[in-house]
């Protein structure tokens, strides 16, 4: 049985890369005149679909609306008992049927073409009746369902959740869409936490080890010690970084004559430093991407002085790797 399932598998996987590969040799400019009205609405994206269309509809809607295009999911059952409230003058409508004669769809179409608001289809049929009362119709491929009946949606819903992919990535482009403005909107989560800037995590003020290029290292070990850290970093008397002191320097350096040595002998001199804009995530690659790796970075600004150092545990316990 276990060879069945492997051939079941991928007779599934190479139908539904049949489809895509169809949809894609069939994108013409009717894609980009969808992604102009998409772009330029004064208002809402509004998805809508029923049963399988419906699920795919929501993740659409999900998408867009996390990444800089603000849409919602409309039910249309619910769209017939009032929730045709919810639609303006200003929306711009995505109906998703695969056949494109989801009765369903009527009140809303109805609805749409009397208020004059564009309809968008995504469907496989352009004269079905979805067609026939859309401005544009984004079409699917014709190809058999990867079921092996070939009746359950699978190769159409496949491509259908592609087709939303397209369009929310054309427009995170069209718009210039930022990783600033990915983390805007998740404030929450793993994305959210690794996209916020090194400045929101690192420690300052009193919590920096710093002590002065004529220390000498038995008071910089102290410092090490008091911060918990791992490190220690060497200013000049106007404040700007010149050096920094980690646990490796201190076994490279282990001597009895050590404590009495000054900091500028023992230090690493111009090591790397970063600026309070760079996202956790970056950080991270930075860290372990310089040399042989380092724990500890600090941020200064931009005449060189420290303004905070942040810990590669900080970055971690974020979920950043």
């Amino acid at each position: 049985m276990s060879n069945r399932d492997i051939e079941v598998a991928k007779q599934t996987i190479n139908r539904e890369i049949e489809a895509l590969k169809v949809m894609e040799d069939d994108l013409d400019d009717t894609l980009s005149k969808a992604l102009d009205l998409l772009q330029n609405t004064k208002g809402r994206v509004i998805i809508t679909g029923m049963g399988k269309s419906g699920h795919i509809g929501n993740k659409i809607a999900a998408t867009m609306a996390s990444t800089g295009t603000p849409a919602f999911f409309l039910h249309p059952s619910e769209a017939s008992h009032g929730d045709l409230g919810m639609v303006t003058k200003n929306d711009v409508l995505v109906a998703i049927s695969n056949s494109g004669e989801s009765k369903e769809l009527s009140d809303i179409l109805i609805y749409c073409r009397r208020f004059s608001i564009p309809v968008i289809a995504i469907t496989k049929n352009p004269e079905s009746s979805l067609g026939k009362n859309s401005d544009l119709i984004l079409r699917l491929p014709s190809n058999r369902e990867a079921c092996p009946l070939g009746l359950a949606p699978m190769s159409s819903t496949t491509a259908t959740l592609v087709m939303g992919d397209i369009l929310a990535a054309d427009l995170m482009v069209r718009k210039g869409f930022t990783e600033e403005d990915f983390k805007l909107r998740h404030p929450g989560g793993k994305l959210g936490s690794i996209l916020q800037h090194v400045s929101d995590i690192m420690h300052k003020g009193d919590e920096m080890p710093l002590v002065n290029e004529e220390t000498i290292m038995q008071k910089a070990l102290m410092t090490m010690s008091e911060k918990m850290l791992g490190c220690v970093g060497i200013v000049n008397d106007e404040g700007v970084l010149i050096g920094m002191i980690t646990d490796g320097d201190l076994r490279r350096w282990m001597s009895p004559d050590l404590i009495t040595e000054k900091v500028t002998k023992v230090m690493t001199k111009n090591p790397k430093t970063i600026g309070p804009d760079m996202l956790v995530a970056e950080v991270v690659n930075v860290m372990n991407n310089t040399g042989k790796g380092i724990t500890n970075i600090f941020i200064v600004d931009e005449k060189k002085k420290p303004i905070g150092i942040v810990h590669i545990h900080d970055c971690l316990r974020l979920g950043a790797s």
